[in-house]
């Protein structure tokens, strides 16, 4: 929930956030280190199922998202992957499909199903980051930086093309494709 708190409560707020009382992580002597395994060290202590950690409180700053925008993505693409084709309904009646930005909103990209594809999650990560990319025609365009193009490949469907929304009103703007093109696909 978002309210307005007064200008003391958020002086506050950020002395007690940014406070100099920060403390490191204790150093662990190698000497004392018995085990090592793939470089993390332990040594041999008592099993601890639980542990006190202390909780530390952060501000961040977001851009609020649309919370209607994830319904009318996936309601265009019948909450199947626009580029798998796999449509999944998780046992609680949930699609297991995102409502991805083409262009983010932290890059100022709208709320609109024109700026939306229905993603599952890792091809949802893959786009974020640039290692796929859709071209106007709605090819699947995959980045000569991925470490196995074959294993992305095989999570194309089978066409090579991107899914598309029956309604062609619904269909990703070709500024939007052009925009992640240009901005976030590693060529």
């Amino acid at each position: 929930a978002i309210r307005p708190i007064s200008d003391r409560d958020f002086q506050e707020i950020i002395l007690e956030g940014f406070s100099d009382k920060l403390e490191t992580l204790p150093r662990v002597d190698n000497d004392t280190v018995e085990d090592e395994v793939d470089g993390f060290f332990e040594s041999n202590t008592e099993f601890v199922f639980d542990s006190d950690k202390e909780r530390v409180e952060r501000t961040i700053s977001l851009i609020p998202r649309d919370r209607v925008f994830r319904k009318i993505v996936l309601d265009a693409y019948n909450c199947r992957c626009a580029i798998t084709g796999l449509k999944l309904i998780n046992g609680g009646g949930r699609a297991e499909v995102e409502a991805a930005h083409i262009k983010p909103v932290a890059s100022f990209g709208p709320d609109t199903i024109r700026n939306g594809l229905a993603l599952s999650g890792t091809v949802h990560w893959m786009f974020d980051r640039g290692l796929i990319s859709l071209s106007n025609k709605l090819e699947v365009l995959v980045s000569r930086q991925v470490n196995d193009e074959q294993q992305i490949r095989s999570l194309i469907n089978e066409t090579g093309y991107a899914f598309a929304p029956e309604n062609p009103a619904h269909h990703p703007h070709p500024k939007f494709l052009e925009w992640h093109r240009e901005n976030c696909f590693k060529v």
